[in-house]
């Protein structure tokens, strides 16, 4: 099944369903085919566990790298400042 995004946007509960059904559902602009829906599948326990390694490897490159302390961490703005910055930008509030 092939609709228009413009389309979907009233009928989205209906294209879902469509697409828990097992149907093909894509969604097109201007004639091109731009998104597919599909159903969310369930994952094994293997393979939770695998992705939850992966996206951990991925994060552990930045071990050492990025630190907690607050030091690195540049300071807030005072109220103030945000007024001075702000009237910079864009004038006075009237």
């Amino acid at each position: 099944m092939h609709v228009n995004i413009g389309e979907a946007k009233t009928r989205l509960s209906e294209l879902v369903a469509a697409a828990m059904r097992g149907e093909e559902v894509v969604l097109s602009k201007a004639g091109a085919p731009q998104v597919r829906l599909a159903p969310v599948r369930e994952l094994s326990e293997a393979q939770r566990d695998a992705i939850v390694r992966r996206r951990l490897n991925t994060l552990g490159i930045w071990k050492g790298k990025v630190s907690d302390d607050d030091a690195m961490l540049a300071p807030s703005m005072t109220d103030q400042e945000v007024e001075e910055r702000w009237n910079r930008k864009f004038g006075p509030a009237a």
